[in-house]
């Protein structure tokens, strides 16, 4: 991969520029959309996506989950459709800022969509089971379009309130007749492992506090433990306890980063029991203790 160019989508990237003139990932006036700007490149770190739409407007992300890796730059924009742990790296040519912006996929939105398009009777969406739930798509004039509009209506407090849903809406409709819209309908689909295994997923990222029981999981999801493990596995490259624990430890850092929590705050607030197990845990995730990864994220 060649860093030494990268395709840059210039109208987008002066108007993230407008909004995100600092370093940092910010939330926006809208729920869920998020600003992204990184100012130097970044070796491959684990990440925490929720489900969403990722469009870049200049430098390079490159994802790896299991023997699958993406790349997602100006030309290409991403599409989780569940809440995932894998790695990543960030590449920026130059002095110029890596740049994106997140928008949010509700699974709610997406049944509402789904239930709109299947009125139309030459719609034919013939489904095959999605292989994963992350995907690299070209960028087409129509969803880019979508995100330039609402960049500009994010400059208007009142244009961004009126307006700014419908154009959420109008991404996450041009995302579904994508390329990765098959894993985007499986997941407010009521049949299938894929939709169940989403369903567990999305249980297992809100309730990550909680004492989460795989059995009773396995059981919601009509499987059997054994059957429960292997599609897991099959989604995510990781195995169900393995996945709560990113869950945990990802939210923890962002309660150390953003909220201030110390150490034994943080790791009581996201279910652990013993601050010297969550540091031991930390840092064979992250690479370094929880001190030392705050620390680094905060003089970014």
């Amino acid at each position: 991969m060649n860093a030494s160019y990268l395709p840059v989508n210039q109208p987008l990237a002066d108007l993230i520029l407008q909004l995100q003139p600092e370093y940092g990932i910010t939330e926006t006036s809208l729920p869920g959309v998020t600003l992204m700007r990184v100012n130097q490149n970044t070796p491959r770190i684990p990440v925490f996506y929720e489900p969403g739409i990722f469009v870049i407007a200049q430098g390079r992300k490159v994802g790896y989950l299991g023997e699958h890796t993406w790349q997602y730059d100006a030309h290409n924009y991403l599409v989780m459709s569940v809440p995932l742990p894998f790695e990543c790296e960030t590449q920026i040519h130059g002095t110029e800022p890596f740049l994106g912006v997140r928008i949010p996929v509700d699974s709610g939105l997406l049944r509402e969509l789904l239930l709109q398009m299947e009125t139309l009777p030459d719609i034919n969406h013939a489904e095959t089971s999605p292989d994963v739930p992350m995907a690299s798509v070209p960028q087409d004039c129509t969803l880019n379009d979508a995100v330039l509009r609402l960049m500009q209506c994010l400059q208007n407090p009142l244009e961004s309130h009126v307006l700014g849903p419908q154009l959420v809406r109008e991404i996450v409709f041009r995302a579904l007749q994508g390329s990765q819209g098959t894993a985007l309908r499986a997941v407010v689909g009521r049949q299938g492992n894929f939709s169940r295994m989403a369903r567990a997923l999305r249980r297992m990222h809100t309730e990550y506090a909680s004492a989460l029981d795989i059995d009773t999981l396995a059981q919601e999801a009509n499987m059997s433990v054994s059957a429960f493990h292997h599609n897991f596995k099959a989604m995510t490259f990781t195995s169900p306890l393995q996945y709560l624990k990113r869950v945990r430890l990802h939210k923890a850092l962002l309660l150390m980063v953003q909220d201030g929590l110390n150490v034994s705050a943080a790791a009581n607030r996201v279910g652990y029991e013993s601050p010297s197990q969550f540091s031991r845990e930390f840092k064979r995730c992250f690479g370094r203790s929880p001190v030392e990864e705050v620390g680094a994220a905060l003089a970014q």
